[in-house]
């Protein structure tokens, strides 16, 4: 086969580029015009009614949407059951009637408020059809965010599951513009527990009517009703962005940002009706609602997940999907427990397991093929802990090391791609290429976007910096969203005249075009000595370390070092505190407030650092253990996963001015 040709993954557009930015850069294989839709014969597709259409008409007999049938008196889930396409646009047209006959027509917005299932996509696609705006929320919101966002986006109804019915039920005397909500099991019709629906509606205000999923279909079915479609350009959703600081903003997509992201975003995928996709991303992110539109469009199946990640793995065996997005925070567990299951082997297992990773690694650098006794004897057992049949794995949401993604092209074969978006992007911005090996950027932009660095001389990223350019990311193109809802000041602090988006990430562009971020403008902050920390950074590599599961780390600005937070993993801990006699019989949460512990993660998160190439003044003076992982729940985590620093320096002042009183002496 021979090593990967070089190349121009990313392509200077002539005559572009300025005094304080760096020309813009376009796809290489997209360099006449940016990607709008998707190509012949799809190329009539403008729409997600366009998109549902297309798809029905073309899979109607192949399988959709499918979710495991749970015996609701013990519990046990059994084998996943199917609708085909046909099945799905029939629910989908007497949803879609059910909103007409029920008031709701073109333009109105309804909210959706639950875990992934077949039900939320369903009557995602009825809205589709009738040219209502979809806004989803996280089924991890509370009462005062959807309090918030029912009256921001004026919603006059909400499809939610009855998982989350007694928190929309609460919530309804404060939000006077909902007028029905419909409730569904979570796992297809026929799901829902009637008599919860039942017991709830005494307690509804007046004039507000609930309905089970059921009951909602049957209106439908004696008042069928033909689409109303949205034009391209109106909005096809709006996304409330969990934000780290402040009320949430609403972000306005047209039908056209989704389908030229989506097109963007599948021009060199190869997916079909024989394809599978574990979906248990929230469909509330922007990330598993465009995968799902690619997806559902080239006619391949969706499984969900039961709703519990503790189950995730389970549920893939199950379903043995070929096309499995995640996140960072997934993929380095998974690394961790490879790396951990390796450690605990006999040496023998050690030594085969080095040996084929090498190996394995020296072939993809090479472009040759993987050897075959290897693949049988080690990775194939790797592989069967995803289903089996793994052959797209992408990564996105926030970065990850250039360590765990070898891994994962190592371990797991097939195709791995990292990804960079937004929601303000409709996701995607730049993706990674199946011919390229190389890790630690996150490849060319996709061909529906074209990008340029701008400087930010604060923070000394100029475009004539060597060996390359950096800068702000710029973004423009179809696919780039149309301003907040109702917030047209923080519109136009992202949006300029000229259509660009200021992402507030910093990015280089490395050799061959490559995009890398380097950055974040919004989370750094300045130390005593003037210089500038990003802390996003710093975390990311301190989680490679095997004792770390989650820090915070923080700078004060009238100190000149960091400290942090940090929550150790602790399957990691438990066992290396059985080898030292002194903390053999210690819990987790003596171990976390010993002094012997909290040096020894010290020293070691130190290690890492200096590996990774850290600065002294971004290495963390002091730390101290939390017990408690950051989460949705404790209100440090967004839905989406990051940290709320406002909310963790609060939670955490006390253990912070005690790390600088001690540091400090």
């Amino acid at each position: 086969m021979g090593p990967p040709r070089a190349r121009e993954y990313s392509v200077e557009v002539p005559g572009t580029g300025g005094r304080e930015e760096t020309a813009i850069r376009r796809n290489s294989a997209y360099v006449d015009a940016l990607v709008t839709g998707f190509p012949p014969p799809h190329d009539r597709v403008w729409t997600l009614h366009d998109a549902w259409e297309s798809a029905l008409s073309r899979h109607a007999r192949e399988k959709c949407l499918g979710a495991r049938v749970v015996d609701r008196a013990t519990g046990a889930a059994g084998s996943y059951a199917f609708k085909t396409f046909e099945e799905v646009g029939r629910e989908r047209a007497m949803a879609g009637g059910a909103l007409a006959a029920l008031g709701i027509g073109k333009g109105a917005r309804v909210g959706l408020y639950s875990i992934n299932s077949p039900e939320w996509v369903a009557c995602e696609a009825a809205m589709t059809r009738q040219g209502v705006t979809s806004v989803p929320l996280y089924d991890t919101l509370g009462p005062d965010a959807v309090v918030y966002i029912c009256n921001h986006a004026s919603l006059a109804a909400v499809a939610c599951s009855q998982a989350v019915l007694k928190t929309m039920v609460g919530c309804l005397r404060e939000t006077p513009t909902v007028k029905l909500v419909v409730c569904y099991g979570g796992r297809g019709a026929g799901s829902t527990d009637e008599a919860l629906v039942r017991d709830a509606r005494p307690s509804l205000p007046a004039g507000v009517r609930l309905v089970t999923y059921e009951e909602f279909l049957a209106i439908g079915a004696q008042n069928p009703t033909p689409p109303t479609p949205a034009s391209p350009d109106e909005l096809a959703t709006i996304c409330y962005t969990s934000g780290t600081t402040g009320a949430p903003k609403g972000v306005m997509l047209t039908h056209r940002n989704l389908i030229s992201n989506a097109a963007g975003y599948a021009f060199d995928l190869d997916i079909s009706p024989s394809d599978c996709h574990i979906s248990y991303l929230p469909l509330a992110h922007i990330y598993e609602r465009v995968t799902m539109l690619v997806v559902l469009f080239n006619g391949a199946h969706v499984g969900f997940y039961r709703g519990d990640v503790l189950q995730l793995l389970d549920d893939i065996n199950e379903l043995k999907p070929t096309v499995f997005c995640s996140v960072p925070r997934l993929w380095n567990r998974i690394y961790d427990k490879v790396n951990a299951g390796v450690r605990e082997g006999s040496i023998v297992a050690q030594k085969l397991f080095h040996w084929a990773y090498e190996s394995k690694k020296r072939a993809l650098d090479r472009g040759q093929a993987p050897n075959a006794f290897f693949e049988k004897v080690v990775f194939s057992k790797l592989r069967a802990k995803l289903g089996g049949h793994v052959r797209y794995m992408s990564t996105g949401s926030a970065p990850i090391s250039a360590e765990v993604m070898q891994f994962l092209r190592v371990c797991f074969g097939g195709t791995v791609f990292e990804g960079y978006g937004m929601t303000e992007s409709a996701c995607v911005i730049s993706k990674t290429s199946q011919e390229d090996f190389t890790t630690g950027h996150v490849g060319a932009p996709a061909p529906c976007c074209e990008i340029k660095l701008v400087d930010v001389p604060d923070m000394r990223y100029t475009h004539q910096d060597r060996p390359h350019p950096r800068g702000e990311i710029w973004v423009r193109g179809p696919s780039v969203f149309v301003g907040y809802y109702k917030n047209e000041e923080e519109t136009n602090a992202v949006l300029d005249s000229d259509g660009w988006l200021r992402t507030g990430d910093i990015g280089t562009f490395l050799p061959g075009g490559r995009l890398k971020i380097i950055d974040r403008k919004k989370n750094i902050f300045k130390l005593a000595q003037g210089e500038y920390v990003a802390p996003d950074k710093i975390e990311q590599i301190y989680a490679r370390n095997r004792f770390v599961a989650q820090s915070f780390v923080y700078g004060d600005s009238l100190q000149a070092h960091l400290v942090a937070i940090v929550v150790p993993d602790e399957e990691v801990l438990l066992p290396w505190a059985k080898t030292s006699a002194d903390l053999s019989k210690l819990d987790f949460k003596s171990l976390c407030a010993h002094p012997k512990v909290k040096k020894h993660i010290l020293d070691s998160m130190v290690r890492t650092g200096s590996e990774a190439g850290l600065k002294g003044f971004e290495q963390v003076r002091a730390i101290e253990l939390s017990p408690e992982l950051f989460s949705v729940e404790n209100g440090l985590f967004t839905p989406t996963f990051k940290l709320k620093r406002p909310q963790a320096l609060e939670r955490f002042k006390h253990s912070i001015d005690a790390m600088y009183a001690a540091t400090s002496r």
